[in-house]
C-alpha cells in the first residue's frame, strides 16, 4: 500500500492522507488522516482484511453492517472481511487514526483463534495505558526500525490489543437496569453518544450544565446514563479526551511550552496538567514529549 492522498487505492474509501509505517511480514501498519469533503455519509465499502482501527484524534460517525456509532480519540474497532462500513463527519473534523491489517495466519496461531477469525468484529475503547503504548509504537516506528524488531514489537502489541478488548463490554449495567425495553436501551445510547459528541467538539472549557443543556437532559440523568452506557464518569471520559489531545501535542517537533499546553486544553495550571496525565499514563509530559518526538 503506497503512501500518499486520496481513497485507498485497493478499494473506494473517504479520501485521506496515508502514511505506510511499516510492513513485517503477516502485519500492515499505516496511520490516517481523513480529509472531509462532504458531512454526509460515504458509500458503503466492503473490508477485505481483519483490521483494527485505534483513534488517535477527531471524530466521527461509523456504520458497520448496518448499525450505527459514535468514535473518537478514544475508539477501538476490530472488522473482519466482508463487514460493509460506511463514515460520516458531522462535525466537519478530520479524524485520525491508526490501522493495523492482520493475515489471517497471523490470528490462526492464537489460542483463541476462533473469536477472530469467525466471529462478528468487537468495538470498544482503549484506556490510557494502551493508547500510550500505541503512540509510543508509531513514534518508534517513524525513528526507524529493521524489519525484525519492526514484526516483534507489532505481534507484542496485537497480543496486549486483543487482550485489552476480551474484557467486560461497556453497557453492561445499562443491559440490565433497562432489562428488554429496546427503546429505552436505544435511547440511553444515543443520549451518551450525543454528549460524547458534544464533549469532542467542544474546547474542554464547557460545565457539566452547559453540555447537560446541549443535549437535552439534567446533568444528574446525563451523568447516571453515561456511566452506565460507557462504564466511565463524563469527568474520566473528558479528561482521557483531553490527554490524547496533549499527547498529539506533545509528539509535535517543535510544540508550545507546557504552560501553554495546560491553558489550551482548560487545564487549571501546569502542575494540574502534569498530575492529570501522570494518572492517566504514568509518565508527567516532559517525559512523554521526548518519548513521542518522532
Amino acid at each position: 500500500m503506497p503512501d500518499g492522498i486520496g481513497s485507498d487505492p485497493r478499494r473506494r474509501t473517504s479520501p485521506a492522507r496515508w502514511r505506510v509505517l511499516g510492513h513485517p511480514q503477516g502485519i500492515l501498519a499505516y496511520q490516517v488522516r481523513c480529509i472531509v469533503e462532504h458531512h454526509g455519509w460515504s458509500e458503503p465499502a466492503a473490508e477485505t482484511t481483519h483490521k483494527v482501527m485505534l483513534g488517535r484524534s477527531g471524530v466521527y460517525r461509523r456504520r458497520v453492517n448496518g448499525r450505527t456509532a459514535f468514535s473518537d480519540a478514544t475508539s477501538v474497532l476490530l472488522t473482519r472481511p466482508g463487514d460493509e462500513m460506511a463514515v460520516a463527519h458531522p462535525l466537519g473534523c478530520g479524524d485520525s487514526y491508526t490501522c493495523l491489517e492482520i493475515d489471517p495466519e497471523v490470528l490462526a496461531e492464537r489460542s483463541d483463534a476462533a473469536r477472530w477469525l469467525h466471529e462478528a468484529g468487537w468495538e470498544g475503547s482503549s484506556d490510557g495505558s494502551l493508547d500510550l503504548a500505541h503512540r509510543l509504537l508509531v513514534a518508534e516506528f517513524r525513528r526507524g526500525l529493521d524489519p525484525f524488531e519492526m514484526g516483534e514489537r507489532l505481534h507484542g502489541f496485537l497480543d496486549r490489543l486483543l487482550g485489552h478488548v476480551t474484557g467486560v463490554r461497556p453497557g453492561t449495567d445499562l443491559d440490565r437496569a433497562v432489562g428488554r425495553r429496546a427503546a429505552t436501551l436505544a435511547a440511553h445510547r444515543q443520549l451518551a453518544d450525543r454528549a460524547r459528541e458534544v464533549l469532542a467538539a467542544a474546547d474542554f472549557s464547557l460545565t457539566l450544565d452547559e453540555v447537560a443543556r446541549e443535549v437535552g437532559a439534567s446533568p444528574h440523568h446525563l451523568s447516571r446514563v453515561f456511566q452506565r452506557v460507557t462504564g466511565s464518569s463524563l469527568t474520566a471520559y473528558r479528561n482521557r479526551l483531553r490527554v490524547r489531545a496533549v499527547l498529539d501535542t506533545l509528539a509535535e517537533a517543535d510544540g508550545p511550552p507546557l504552560r501553554e499546553v495546560a491553558s489550551e486544553y482548560g487545564f487549571a495550571d501546569q502542575a494540574h496538567l502534569t498530575r492529570v496525565v501522570r494518572d492517566h499514563v504514568g509518565h508527567p509530559p516532559a517525559r512523554l514529549r521526548a518519548l513521542l518526538a518522532a
